[in-house]
C-alpha cells in the first residue's frame, strides 16, 4: 500500500487555505496535512526542526514576502506545486523543484493533474541529474513565454494610481519600497523587497545598482568612474541621493547599458 503523503501547506489567506485543504482531502484522503503557514518567517522556522515532507503547496505571495524567498537559501529535497494569482514568477519557481505552477483561482481538475504528475515524478524527483534538466527546460520555456508588468498601482493619498513602466525612473528602498516617477514625485508601492520588484521587471530595461536602487534604462543620462572604480549615475530625476553601482558590478552595468 503506498504511503500516505506528508504535505506542507504555504499560504495566507484563511479562505483560500480551507478551499485548498479541501480539494486536497478530496483528491489524497490519506494524505496529512500541515498549516497552512502564512509567512516566510514562520515557514523558514518550521523547514529548519522538521524533517522535509513529501511536497509543499506553496503560495507565491505570503504575508511578509514571497514564498520564493523560504527556499532561496536553504536546499529542498521535495517537490514544490506553486499556487499563485500571476504568472510573474514563473521562471524563478521552475528553477526550484517545481512540480507545477497553478493560477487562482484553483481548480479541482488543474490540482489533481499536479498531483497525478508529482506522482509519476516521484522517484526521478531523487534523481539529481533528472531534476537539473527538468528544471532547466522549464526556465527556459517560462523564459520564452514571460510577460513583464507594463504598469505599476501605487498609493496616491487614500486612492491607488497606476503608473505606466515608461514614467519610472527607480524603485528605491527606505523603510519602505517607493517608485521614483518622471515627474519626480515618490509613490509608497506594496512590494517588501527590491527583489520582489525585480521579478516583474524586463532585465534589459532596469538594472540593480545596489541594495537601494533599481534603476531604469530610459531614465539614465549617463554615468562617472571614480577614482576607485566604483560608477556613479546621472538620472533625469534624483531620489535625492547619488546612486552608484560598485566596482564589483561596474562591467555587468556597462554590458547592459550598450547592449
Amino acid at each position: 500500500m503506498p504511503k500516505a503523503l506528508n504535505i506542507l501547506m504555504l499560504e495566507d489567506e484563511p479562505l483560500v487555505a480551507i478551499s485548498l485543504l479541501n480539494l486536497v482531502q478530496e483528491i489524497e484522503p490519506a494524505a496529512s496535512i500541515t498549516g497552512p503557514i502564512a509567512s516566510v518567517r514562520e515557514a523558514q522556522e518550521w523547514l529548519d526542526t522538521h524533517p522535509s515532507p513529501d511536497l509543499v503547496l506553496a503560495d507565491i505571495q505570503l504575508a511578509d514576502g514571497i514564498s520564493l524567498d523560504v527556499f532561496a537559501h536553504r536546499p529542498l529535497d521535495c517537490p514544490i506545486i506553486f499556487t499563485t494569482a500571476y504568472n510573474e514568477y514563473a521562471i524563478r519557481a521552475f528553477k526550484l523543484n517545481s512540480v507545477d505552477y497553478l493560477l487562482k483561482p484553483i481548480e479541482k481538475e488543474d490540482l489533481k493533474a499536479a498531483l497525478d504528475k508529482f506522482h509519476l515524478l516521484q522517484d526521478k524527483f531523487k534523481n539529481t541529474s533528472y531534476l537539473s534538466q527538468m528544471q532547466e527546460l522549464f526556465a527556459n520555456f517560462a523564459q520564452q513565454n514571460k510577460k513583464y508588468k507594463t504598469r505599476f498601482s501605487v498609493h496616491q493619498g487614500r486612492s491607488m494610481i497606476l503608473i505606466p513602466v515608461e514614467d519610472i525612473v527607480c524603485f528605491g528602498k527606505e523603510e519602505y519600497i517607493y517608485l521614483l516617477s518622471t515627474d519626480g514625485k515618490k509613490y509608497l508601492s506594496d512590494y517588501r523587497s527590491l527583489d520582489e520588484v525585480a521579478e516583474l521587471l524586463d532585465p534589459t530595461q532596469f538594472f540593480r545598482a545596489n541594495r537601494q536602487y533599481l534603476v531604469a534604462l530610459n531614465a539614465l543620462e549617463g554615468f562617472r568612474s571614480d577614482d576607485w572604480g566604483k560608477l556613479k549615475l546621472k538620472l533625469k530625476v534624483s531620489p535625492g541621493e547619488e546612486v552608484t553601482v560598485s566596482r564589483e558590478k561596474a562591467g555587468e552595468f556597462r554590458r547592459w547599458v550598450e547592449r
